[in-house]
């Protein structure tokens, strides 16, 4: 299936962003446009040197008016989200992630767009140590995966009103690579300055992905004629590493030979207690996050595996990211 336009809504975050690139490289004669509340007047006037590229800004909050040629042979990413928590009040998770499903998806009915790939999140399954498949009860115990689980329902809803929809849902877990500025980013930062720790544990799962992998396969799932014409996949390394291992992994990768110190869990409790009384000291520490990282995300990434195989092992994905970044770090 090829396309000859493209919609990322939330184009101009971290994914989205590499979404572009792989687009660009893959479809160099087709319209990518950039629908993202941050996509600013230079954005909009200056499509970066790239005429196939357009940028508008766009609030999926609100009924989403387009300027474009749109219809059957569009594909629509649709990445806008508030995604980080804890940090947003509970109703904008809903106000976002919900509304902005139903908008970006009766913009699709309107302009007769019959393929929507939709980035979800790990987060409907709820915090818990048990593996989870695609099969697995979702059981969200927090505003953002409420949110998310329902706007799958609500992408679903559009897909089953025409057989001739189809629908890529993706459960991606931590999405790792240049311009990410979260989890992996922290890690690095921890490392290089002796900061990090293990927080009660060596052996806590976390499911992760690589951005340049998750991007081709969002592709790829949309361009599959032979599959089903609603998928969904759990985006992560099969099978998932531990934080010991991800963190061995990253100094092996980026040549950094640092011992990693193991905190009990009262300890660095109270730690990063007296850390958010101070405003984390730059860290990002408060007694929330310490508990993510004590609390798995045993994701199963076995039927990724076997239908859409990655293309970077964990090390040589580091490896990239520290070679995107000219061997200066992990940003």
């Amino acid at each position: 299936m090829n396309f000859n336009s493209f919609i990322i809504f939330g184009g101009c975050g971290f994914i989205g962003t590499h979404t572009a690139n792989l687009l660009r490289e893959k479809y160099p004669d087709a319209k990518i446009y950039i629908a993202d509340l941050l996509a600013d007047q230079r954005h909009c006037e200056e499509p970066q040197g790239n005429e196939a590229i357009h940028y508008q800004r766009v609030d999926v909050r609100q009924p989403i008016e387009m300027q474009g040629e749109f219809g059957k042979d569009t594909l629509i990413f649709n990445f806008a989200a508030i995604h980080r928590t804890p940090g947003h009040p509970d109703h904008a998770y809903f106000e976002t992630n919900i509304r902005g499903a139903e908008n970006v998806c009766e913009f699709a009915r309107k302009h007769n767009i019959e393929n929507i790939v939709f980035t979800s999140s790990i987060a409907p399954y709820g915090a818990a140590e048990e593996l989870k498949t695609e099969e697995t009860l979702p059981t969200p115990n927090t505003p953002y995966g409420i949110s998310k689980l329902v706007a799958e329902k609500i992408h679903r809803e559009w897909a089953a009103e025409n057989e001739n929809r189809r629908l890529s849902i993706v459960r991606p877990g931590i999405v790792f690579g240049t311009g990410e500025h979260g989890n992996m980013t922290r890690l690095y930062k921890g490392l290089k300055s002796h900061k990090f720790a293990y927080a009660g544990r060596k052996d806590t799962i976390k499911a992760c992905i690589y951005v340049k992998d998750l991007a081709h396969v969002m592709l790829a799932m949309a361009e599959n004629e032979n599959a089903d014409r609603i998928q969904l996949h759990n985006c992560c390394y099969y099978p998932s590493f531990t934080i010991e291992q991800i963190a061995n992994t990253m100094l092996k990768a980026t040549g950094l030979k640092r011992h990693i110190p193991y905190i009990p869990k009262k300890p660095m409790m109270a730690a990063a207690t007296v850390c958010g009384l101070l405003g984390g000291l730059g860290l990002g520490i408060c007694p929330a996050r310490v508990k993510k990282l004590m609390v798995s995300t045993n994701i199963n990434g076995y039927k990724l595996s076997q239908n859409y195989p990655l293309s970077y092992s964990l090390e040589d994905a580091f490896r990239d990211w520290y070679k995107d970044c000219e061997e200066k770090g992990l940003e």
